[in-house]
């Protein structure tokens, strides 16, 4: 039989009902493959398994009692290390809070855990989820699988770890800018930042803001929409939530891509990326078109988007880290501290612009899916860099403006609120993975979905083009 950590989450917690999988046997296959894997990767850095394999049993136990069983019934799952857990460490990366234990559950944990996901630990992130390069002074780097030199990607950067080496079968991430797609990139798993509001989340910085959300990531797209719909549990206090069927998101509706007209982008007419990333998307969107409907070269109108979410991402640090800067300036990273000062100096006359330009930018990118039903990029503009740097300065020799400049692939779209599913697509020439981000149209979680499932079942078939696994026998020997 497969190593239970190996298994998908939708199979492995159909065994679970079926009682041929217990939720024990799972926990410790998850929990001896931390122990073989994490050192050399840095993944989790706050474990409960004691009492996770106390949840574990009380599962085990259900099943044979005949009892109702939750969407994620048995399933290990990591949390990000910005998200509270009651009695486990939550730090946030920050060392303002390498201390705090907190006594209760944020609404987005009790959601799981009330769709009966057993909650293994936390995974890292940089400091308050800022930067793209997971590295923070309470638990150091979280390297990337492929090559432990490198970057992960960031801030869901131990998510995406610990889901490419086995360690969880799901996990939770955020994203701002990208945090849930460029690691999900970086590290060949999948990660789907979703509608705003369609994830309810009690702790927002700034009440109406579609930039900070929390997503899901796993091993493959059904993996994914099983999760989401465990996380899009209506309730909570979160003003942008809005009514759905969050049961309707677990199950992935079939798609004929032969009906699919796509829009491609390699760049999204604004973004850097480097040439070799190019040559690849390009050619495998040449492959792709054979199989789809329509496959049309069209960049979006998002020209002044980069800067849009500069500004806007600039709001949210002033609402944020305000404390945090005035009274803990000596404990926070260069990071922060940089992106607040940077945001105070912002104008009224700038931040008017910004909400005026994403107004027009959000009604331009809509009609974009007048045409087509779905827009495909790449996932991320350069190759892996070292996790020793914070972020490249070029792009190809050309300079960035700011620490986000090379990120404008993932960030140009936050602003349009549109779901956007990352997904693997092999390797690209360094040997690291290569994936690509499915946009869909407004509100369209379950379509794009279901549309990136479809993609991932045809990429398996192609040379080269499925999803790339680390050399787990390489980690153990670290």
């Amino acid at each position: 039989m497969t190593d239970p950590c190996e298994l998908s989450a939708v199979e492995a917690r159909r065994l679970i009902g079926e009682g041929a999988l217990s939720p024990v046997e799972l926990f410790d296959a998850c929990q001896k493959r931390i122990e073989e894997i994490n050192p050399a990767v840095n993944a989790v850095v706050a474990e409960r398994f004691e009492a996770a394999q106390l949840e574990a049993q009380a599962a085990e136990a259900a099943v044979s009692k005949g009892e109702p069983l939750g969407a994620l019934h048995g399933l290990p799952i990591g949390v990000k290390d910005a998200n509270e857990v009651a009695g486990l460490r939550s730090t946030y990366g920050s060392l303002i809070y390498k201390d705090n234990v907190p006594d209760e559950d944020e609404g987005l944990v009790k959601a799981v855990r009330s769709n009966g996901a057993i909650v293994m630990g936390k995974t890292n992130t940089p400091e308050f989820t800022a930067g793209a390069n997971t590295v923070n002074l309470v638990y150091g780097a979280t390297c990337n699988p492929f090559d432990t030199e490198l970057t992960c990607g960031g801030s869901s950067g131990g998510t995406a770890v610990a889901l490419a080496t086995g360690m969880l079968p799901l996990s939770m991430g955020s994203d701002i800018g990208g945090s849930v797609r460029l690691p999900a990139t970086f590290c060949g798993v999948v990660g789907h930042r979703p509608t705003p509001g369609l994830v309810p989340y009690d702790r927002r910085a700034v009440a109406m803001s579609p930039l900070d959300l929390q997503g899901p990531l796993a091993r493959n797209v059904h993996d994914v929409a099983l999760l989401l719909s465990a996380m899009s549990t209506p309730g909570g206090r979160d003003p942008m939530a809005f009514p759905h069927d969050a049961a309707g998101l677990k199950v992935v509706e079939p798609i004929d891509l032969s009906r699919i007209r796509i829009g491609i982008s390699s760049d999204l007419g604004c973004a850097p990326i480097a040439n070799s990333l190019r040559e690849v998307f390009e050619a495998r969107m040449k492959t792709l078109a054979s199989y789809v409907a329509h496959l049309d070269e069209r960049d979006p109108d998002l020209t002044t988007s980069a800067d849009v979410f500069w500004i806007l991402r600039g709001v949210y640090f002033a609402a944020a880290h305000k404390k945090h800067y005035e009274e803990h300036y000596d404990d926070l990273g260069d990071i922060v501290r940089a992106n607040y000062e940077a945001a105070v100096k912002m104008t009224m006359e700038q931040v008017g612009w910004a909400c005026a330009e994403q107004m027009r930018i959000c009604q331009a990118f809509d009609s974009y899916f007048e045409d087509y039903d779905v827009m495909i990029c790449p996932g991320v503009g350069v190759p892996p860099f070292p996790h020793t740097q914070n972020y490249p300065t070029e792009v190809d020799g050309a300079p960035m403006e700011n620490y986000l400049g090379w990120v404008g692939l993932t960030s140009s779209l936050s602003p349009t609120g549109h779901p956007v599913t990352a997904i693997p697509m092999g390797v690209e020439p360094t040997g690291m993975p290569f994936g690509i981000q499915v946009v869909g149209p407004k509100y369209g979680d379950r379509f794009t979905l279901s549309v990136a499932a479809a993609l991932e079942e045809l990429f398996a078939t192609l040379p080269d083009m499925g999803r790339p696994v680390p050399d787990l026998a390489k980690l153990r020997s670290k």
